[in-house]
């Protein structure tokens, strides 16, 4: 019933759950999470023309496309409707 929210949960982040009857029929999620990366690959030196990015999984398990100066363990902000990069937190 979550779906891609699930992706989305950080400690601490506050949410909304309606219900109907008792029964929980919708949750609704803040604008943007601060979750921490757990794991990103090493961005390539010397890269620095355009918009570069590279993989980061988050610790719910979600991946985006984060900037190559982004390290693990790092939190980040993300966009909670397009599980786009923020910024930094």
């Amino acid at each position: 019933m979550i779906g891609n929210a699930l992706d989305c949960l950080v400690e601490g982040a506050i949410i909304q759950l309606h219900k109907f009857n008792g029964n929980p029929i919708g949750l609704q999620l803040p604008l943007q999470v601060e979750p921490e990366i757990a794991y990103t690959e090493p961005g390539a030196r010397g890269v620095t023309s355009g918009n570069v990015t590279k993989l980061a999984r988050l610790e719910a398990g979600l991946e985006i496309k984060a900037p190559l100066y982004v390290q693990e363990g790092e939190k980040v902000r993300v966009y909670t409707e397009t599980g786009e990069f923020a910024g930094r937190s």
